[in-house]
């Protein structure tokens, strides 16, 4: 159970970023994020009210609005880091952050078999391979590898914490709910601030409403994507878990590679060859 969960949330993140990343080319950042999320946290609503999801508050709720501070500012360093470079090196990067919650999971007293162990070397190697790697040089080049890393830490531990923020379904119904108003609120604040600097919240031709479908997409995938990683580290090793949900920016390149036709040079297919090899030994361990 804890593999199908965790390779459900790398396929909707790793399609949530590229609805993200797409999406941050045509709008601020600020603004995919803030509607996205707002989306989201409306559909949740709905969820938590038919479900009686309130029913289930406690002390874990903290690790939810922990979460909900910690990911507007990820979401946001990482589409602008997509918008600025090519999507198959942003987002092998950015999971670099699987190092938290694998450092949490060792703490916790995790200790992989031989198989998992080799199964996690091969699947994080092949992932960063499936990246590319590209170097460039410039200013923007290294203001995109700043970005990439800076989200990485982030949706590292927002993957420490939304695994602790519940134990049962309703409960996580409600977490996710938690992190999404938490989201929008640290989200909403951040681009109040930036329009009061002066930066447009809006692209030249005002709101794009012909792409409120993707955004509805972009922020109900990211907030599946979290309720399925939670369920994968509640069944299973949370390091295997969060190596296997990492896996997305395979996803993603292939995305970009089938909708954007973003050459998948031969390292890069190396790469999602090694990344699937090590799926296999995760989950045969």
């Amino acid at each position: 159970m804890t593999a199908l969960f965790a390779l459900a949330t790398s396929l909707l993140w790793g399609l949530a970023d590229f609805g993200g990343g797409v999406l941050t080319r045509r709008a601020p950042a600020l603004t995919v994020v803030v509607v996205s999320q707002t989306i989201a946290t409306a559909v949740l609503g709905v969820i938590v009210v038919a479900t009686g999801g309130w029913s289930e508050a406690g002390p874990r709720l903290w690790f939810a609005f922990a979460a909900g501070l910690v990911g507007p500012v990820a979401m946001i360093c990482f589409y602008k880091a997509l918008a600025l470079g090519p999507m198959g090196v942003v987002s092998p990067l950015a999971t670099l952050g699987v190092a938290v919650p694998v450092g949490v999971g060792l703490v916790l007293g995790e200790r992989p078999g031989l198989v998992q162990v080799a199964g996690i070397g091969v699947a994080v190697t092949g992932v960063v391979l499936a990246g590319g790697p590209q170097r460039r040089g410039g200013g923007v080049q290294r203001q995109t590898v700043v970005l990439s890393l800076v989200s990485a830490l982030g949706f590292g531990a927002v993957f420490a914490l939304i695994a602790e923020a519940s134990t049962t379904v309703t409960g996580l119904f409600l977490a996710l709910f938690v992190q999404r108003v938490t989201n929008v609120a640290a989200g909403g604040l951040a681009l109040y601030a930036s329009v009061r600097r002066g930066a447009p919240a809006l692209p030249a031709g005002g709101f794009p409403w012909a792409s409120l479908p993707a955004l509805a997409f972009v922020g109900l995938a990211d907030v599946a994507a979290n309720g399925t990683y939670s369920v994968a580290a509640q069944h299973g090793p949370v390091m295997v878990a969060a190596v296997l949900a990492s896996l997305y920016p395979v996803v993603t390149a292939l995305a970009a590679r089938g909708f954007l036709s973003e050459r998948l040079r031969a390292i890069q297919a190396t790469g999602a060859g090694l990344a699937l090899v090590g799926t296999l030994l995760l989950a045969a361990g």
